[in-house]
């Protein structure tokens, strides 16, 4: 097949979606700091990979362990689970096999910096209950609650994902898999509708990641070109500099739609004006089609 690649990236908007280890009593954010001294958390690519896994209903690939190490048990194949055929695999029980994603996610980072915010906790609710619960039965009352402090961040977030087209459903340690261009399709459609939807739970929370924009395409070219092009300031997207990406080839112009969500960012007169718009759903719509008529040439 003519080698082609897929590249999405998508801006969502979310509160504290990733911990790190934290220290004592306080519960730190996953964050990186710029040159500039401002800090940006972010969710990890492994936390969105397994969201999206999860979503997909594809966490069904089998597991075993080599030692103590938990790895793809070494007789699943990609024909059988698109977990391991999007995502790659190590095995290294019976040899060592390994297989690089052909779907790719970066991290998810803020767009807008990290100012130290804190949550304070307590388990006050549950303390007054045990207390008169040990009031009524004559015991010892404990002295104290519990209390807690977690890192909080609402920002925007943007990821790229991308996907070789042309090397999904092909693993060079099994050559006689074969995969069929319809079962191909349905799996990186079946990824894309649950990019259009992706959520999370964490800490009693469900956070919505479904995207407020997205822009991509499939070209010839394998670069992510949107990637860490996107920036949001004042609650205005820089439409200027996505059009100037746009620029750097016909092709990338000729291929590129983007979707919006309208009301969000202060700026949509001027992302309409550069950059054209599709809703959200026309734009997964599009993108889906483009898939589909690729795995039918």
């Amino acid at each position: 097949m003519n080698k082609k690649g897929l590249t999405l990236s998508i801006v969502f908007e979310a509160e504290s979606g990733n911990y790190g280890e934290g220290v004592g009593n306080v519960t730190s954010l996953k964050k990186i700091t710029r040159g500039t001294g401002d800090s940006f958390t972010y969710i990890s690519r492994q936390a969105l990979r397994y969201n999206i896994i999860q979503q997909m209903g594809e966490d069904r690939t089998p597991l075993e362990l080599d030692g103590s190490v938990i790895q793809f048990a070494p007789d699943a194949l990609i024909s059988d689970y698109p977990e391991i055929d999007l995502f790659g695999y190590m095995k290294t029980n019976k040899g060592t096999k390994t297989r690089s994603a052909v779907a790719r996610l970066s991290n998810a980072i803020a767009l807008e910096s990290f100012q130290a915010d804190t949550d304070f906790l307590t388990n006050k609710g549950l303390f007054d209950r045990y207390q008169a619960a040990t009031i009524m039965e004559g015991k010892e009352q404990k002295k104290g609650g519990n209390i807690a402090q977690s890192e909080i961040h609402h920002s925007y977030y943007t990821y790229t994902v991308t996907i070789d087209l042309d090397q999904v459903g092909i693993d060079y340690n099994e050559k006689e898999i074969s995969v069929s261009n319809e079962e191909k399709a349905n799996r990186v459609n079946a990824l894309l509708r649950t990019l259009k939807f992706l959520y999370r739970d964490i800490k009693g929370r469900r956070e919505n990641f479904s995207p407020l924009f997205v822009i991509g395409g499939v070209y010839d070219i394998k670069n992510p070109f949107f990637e860490n092009r996107i920036k949001v300031k004042n609650n205005q997207l820089n439409a200027q500099t996505l059009s100037s990406v746009l620029a750097l080839d016909s092709h990338i112009a000729d291929q590129t739609k983007c979707g919006l969500i309208e009301g969000i960012f202060d700026n949509d007169q001027q992302i309409k004006e550069e950059l054209s718009p599709l809703t959200v759903a026309a734009f997964f719509d599009f993108i889906q089609k483009e898939v589909s008529n690729y795995y039918l040439d």
